[in-house]
């Protein structure tokens, strides 16, 4: 159709109401009192993270000198969607009969697997998911799998008992989930376990797999993981 604007791969930003128009909308709390004062130091902000026509649509008084900002702006930037490259893991996926075959006629014997939400962390959804029998979204989880024995060890799980398990049942994986990322404990936490598992003398012996909202396959690799 006529008059229709395409979009330029080489030059993606923001889309609000107009194609190209840069509208991005963002939140943010500031350390000082609820006024006049506080929207005119979120507007100056918000121009220089380099945003234009900065605006507060709302805020709110969270009290003791703290405001909640809602900003609109307009982005001026723009991002080369085509020259961008992020590393994946290259796997085949594969149903689950597909698995249990692929067990019984390559490994031929059961595949151990330990998971576990690691640290502090005690958000369960994301191993309980994988590991539960029930799974998630139709998909049924480790538990239900020929083949495989899974051990999910739940929340809070220090890394110490997470390694000790893998031992005690000699586990050919550990899942680990974080969920919790204030001040990058996840990173933090993860490194930790990788350290352990070296100094057991076991890195060689087990896959290493973690997840969570804020973790990629590149981090991952970056910590010394198989895949994440």
């Amino acid at each position: 159709m006529e008059g229709i604007q395409k979009v330029d791969l080489t030059k993606i930003k923001p889309y609000g109401d107009t194609l190209n128009d840069g509208m991005v909308q963002m939140s943010f709390t500031l350390p000082i009192p609820y006024g006049d004062e506080a929207s005119e130091a979120a507007k100056q902000l918000v121009s220089k993270m380099g945003f234009e026509n900065p605006a507060v649509v709302f805020s709110k008084d969270l009290g003791v000198g703290y405001t909640y900002f809602i900003m609109y702006g307009k982005c001026t930037h723009t991002v080369d969607y085509t020259s961008i490259q992020v590393p994946k893991a290259d796997i085949e996926f594969m149903q689950r009969e597909e698995v249990e075959e692929y067990i019984k006629e390559n490994i031929k014997r059961d595949v151990v697997i330990v998971g576990a939400c690691t640290g502090t962390d005690a958000h369960t959804v994301g191993i309980d998911a994988i590991m539960n029998m029930k799974g998630f979204d139709g998909n049924y989880g480790l538990e239900r799998y020929k083949g495989i024995e899974a051990i999910n060890m739940g929340s809070q799980v220090p890394n110490e008992e997470l390694i000790a398990k893998a031992i005690e049942v000699k586990a050919d994986v550990i899942l680990v989930s974080q969920v919790v990322t204030q001040k990058n404990i996840h990173i933090a936490n993860l490194t930790q376990l990788v350290e352990m598992v070296e100094a057991e003398g076991l890195r060689d012996k087990l896959i290493l797999v973690c997840g969570g909202p804020r973790i990629s396959h590149e981090l991952a690799q970056e910590l010394g993981y198989d895949a994440g």
